[in-house]
């Protein structure tokens, strides 16, 4: 057994961050988090902030390739390896909307990278097909479908057999019966790209949903009068939301009215693309093109297509352009989304007997490393 001992400014384990503590880790486990003059001569001293490794529940891909038509076990194990290098302890990769064969393929390859345990995959995140198309955003508008009878079986047959499966779906394209069946079957069922009013949303919510996609983009707005989906993320009737912390996506000052109105249950997604963990200025998203440029990416349209966004810059964006508290913006990369999908007795915290699963940031909450094979290894620079 290797034991090792790691001490730290600052730890956050999750919930707060402890200051002068250590870490003793045994093998691949932890085995205390105490008072650095508890915990002996370290092993090695860190400087900076030692965080649990951070969960993201969209990535629509990564290191060049995209989760679609050719994504097979080998491209989920180079996705997810990518993301590790991003800081990332587990993520979701996400198919957005496509055709019931690419479907079935990826939840296939899904499937396989569960049952041979691919390093950083925590499951499936189906966005779409069954949205409102006045909600499109960048996906494909012919490939949006209502849910069918066969749509409903393959999920549940995929929810049942995956750790995790996140199905965002929009309560136009489907009934409350068919939320219902999904949620009892284990799927996370979330709310999004969708125009429905709040009393829609509300109804999806009370049928099983328990959460909403990248809050405020491709939903129906908050007015005084027509509270919307976004108002009803806001009211709490949805228990958790996605949020893009890129600037971009959602102005700083709707993110600060959200986050006054929500104490608990919104966490961070990057929505990244392919582009993630490259220098790529230029991609394909179904044959339209998609470019990079001042941390945009964009259809020829100037349509948003996802977001050129990592785990640490949307921290750092919070704290330090917000003045989010560290431990909250922390939070909402690591524990809150664990909950989320229901890992929170594995990830999201640094705590005895938990894997070990660690990233280490610098004073501006940029990734430093990430503690991999025994040792820190230095972040993707990209």
């Amino acid at each position: 057994m290797t034991r090792l001992t790691i001490s730290a400014p600052r730890i956050f384990d999750g919930t707060r961050i402890l200051r002068d503590h250590a870490l003793v880790l045994s093998d691949d486990r932890i085995e205390a988090l105490l008072p650095a003059a508890d915990a002996g001569t370290p092993d090695v001293i860190c400087e900076g902030l030692i965080s649990p490794g951070f969960l993201d529940l969209q990535i629509n891909g990564g290191g060049g390739l995209m989760v679609g038509a050719e994504t097979d076990l080998a491209a989920l194990t180079q996705i997810c390896e990518i993301h590790r290098d991003l800081g990332c302890a587990a993520v979701l990769p996400t198919l957005i909307t496509d055709t019931p064969e690419t479907t079935a393929r990826v939840i296939a390859s899904g499937i396989e990278a569960a049952t041979t345990r691919v390093p950083g995959f925590l499951g499936l995140h189906l966005e779409g097909p069954h949205l409102d198309p006045r909600r499109k955003g960048a996906h494909h508008p012919r490939l949006i479908r209502t849910m069918g009878e066969d749509d409903l079986a393959r999920l549940c047959e995929a929810a049942r057999a995956l750790p995790v499966l996140m199905v965002t779906l929009a309560p136009e394209s489907v009934t409350p019966d068919q939320i219902s069946t999904l949620a009892k079957a284990g799927a996370v069922v979330s709310i999004g790209h969708s125009d429905c009013d709040y009393e829609t949303a509300c109804a999806a919510y009370a049928a099983g949903a328990r959460c909403a996609t990248h809050l405020f983009n491709a939903m129906s707005q908050l007015g005084h009068r027509a509270p919307g989906l976004a108002g009803a993320v806001l009211a709490g009737d949805a228990p958790f939301a996605g949020l893009i912390a890129d600037g971009i996506h959602v102005h700083p000052a709707a993110m600060r009215t959200a986050l006054g109105a929500r104490q608990d249950g919104i966490f961070l997604v990057t929505d990244c693309m392919a582009f993630a963990g490259t220098q790529a200025r230029e991609m394909t998203l179904n044959g339209r093109v998609i470019r990079r440029e001042a941390g945009r990416l964009t259809l020829p349209d100037g349509t948003l297509a996802g977001a050129d966004l990592r785990m640490d810059a949307a921290i750092s964006t919070l704290v330090t352009r917000l003045g989010v508290a560290p431990e909250r913006a922390l939070a909402m990369a690591t524990s809150i989304p664990a909950r989320a999908v229901g890992v929170e007795d594995r990830l999201g915290s640094i705590a005895p007997g938990r894997p070990v699963s660690l990233s280490l940031l610098d004073d501006d909450y940029r990734l430093s490393a990430t503690w991999r094979d025994g040792g820190w290894r230095a972040a993707n620079p990209a």
